[in-house]
């Protein structure tokens, strides 16, 4: 597995937990301590000190030290990196979908002019 796989499934792993997806959110919004990421939660602030460890380690958050505070921050170009990842899919399947279409509207138009006989 070469290392973008692993950074990949890192990432991926890493956003299956709910828990973690509420912490991206609330990153979204800005920088905040562990203890402002730990108000919603019903789990130990050492849980969600874990649960950042395993972001951090996915590279979709960082540290940083402002005197005694050691705000966590959102990582938005990993976000970028794993949202360009999903995008070269979609494009695929956009593009597969209008070829289905356009297979699909020339079944459905009326051939040669012929008009469907009325049943007595």
């Amino acid at each position: 597995m070469n290392t973008d796989e692993a950074d990949l499934d890192r990432a991926f792993l890493a956003l299956a937990d709910p828990a973690r997806r509420r912490i991206i959110a609330r990153l979204s919004r800005g920088p905040a301590t562990v203890n402002e990421l730990a108000e919603p939660f019903e789990i130990s602030k050492q849980a969600v000190s874990k649960h950042i460890q395993v972001l951090e380690q996915a590279q979709l958050v960082t540290r940083s030290r402002d005197a005694q505070r050691r705000p966590v921050h959102l990582n938005p170009a990993r976000l970028e990196a794993l949202t360009a990842w999903i995008g070269q899919y979609r494009l695929v399947r956009e593009e597969q979908f209008r070829s289905l279409d356009a297979v699909l509207s020339t079944e459905a138009a009326p051939k040669g002019g012929q008009q469907a006989k009325e049943l007595p």
